[in-house]
């Protein structure tokens, strides 16, 4: 089994009520949410992508992208 990838996960609030998350480790790795947990969730699966993008043949890649915050 490949080892756990750990990503740093930004969340700020924007003036408008708006949650931005990001990654600033994948560049562009950018959403918005109508709350904190939206946003969490979405950036999360982006990350998932991105990562199952780079590495199509990894079965495991889902089951080991945790976030650290």
């Amino acid at each position: 089994m490949r080892d756990e990838l750990k990503f740093t996960l930004e969340i700020e609030q924007e003036e408008d009520g708006r949650w931005i998350g990001a990654i600033p480790e994948i560049p562009g790795a950018l959403v918005y949410g109508r709350t904190q947990e939206e946003a969490i969730a979405l950036v999360r699966t982006l990350a998932l992508q991105v990562v199952g993008e780079a590495d199509p043949d990894n079965q495991e890649t889902s089951k080991g992208l945790n976030h650290e915050k």
